[in-house]
């Protein structure tokens, strides 16, 4: 294992468009993946646009890695449905996180950067990461893969050791 980074806390806020999986609906809940740290958030019965305002948190490390994100359809009598998949490179927010130190920004408000959708990565439109009181944030809308629809809002922020990212 490498260098510790930080913290990585990462907020599933809510999805959209979720696909059915059950009779009319489906019971959803989303399992997070950081190398071979996972976390999971509860189920929302009968929805398909859920709101979880769930954090998660993940110890973050050099090489830094890919947030993966897998939806399931809660099943009781059965293994639970695949509702779809995506994935967040981490390291854009990363390498905002060490220009937050170049630029010497503690307070306020600032964007280190924006990451555009590309066929590197599961985005629905426009990324920011900012600065936000000294800490690094980054929100994002992520499609989901293999499914007809979906997506998954997630809120993600660094929180550096006290050396933080150096190089």
């Amino acid at each position: 294992m490498g260098e510790m980074l930080g913290l990585l806390k990462v907020v599933v806020v809510q999805g959209k468009r979720l696909v059915i999986r059950d009779f009319k609906s489906s019971d959803p809940y989303v399992v997070v993946k950081l190398g071979d740290q996972v976390a999971k958030t509860k189920v929302i019965n009968s929805c398909l646009n859920p709101v979880w305002n769930e954090e998660l948190t993940f110890s973050l490390t050099d090489p830094v890695g890919v947030l993966n994100l897998e939806v399931f359809d809660k099943d009781r009598f059965k293994a639970d449905d695949k509702m779809g998949h995506a994935y967040l490179n981490l390291q854009p927010l990363v390498s905002a996180a060490r220009l937050r130190h170049v630029v010497r920004v503690s307070s306020g408000e600032m964007t280190l950067r924006k990451v555009v959708p590309d066929i590197d990565n599961c985005l629905v439109t426009d990324s920011c990461i900012s600065c936000i009181n000294g800490e690094v944030v980054q929100s994002a809308w992520l499609r989901l893969c293999a499914v007809e629809s979906g997506e998954i809002e997630l809120k993600v922020r660094l929180i550096e050791t006290c050396d933080g990212p150096s190089r």
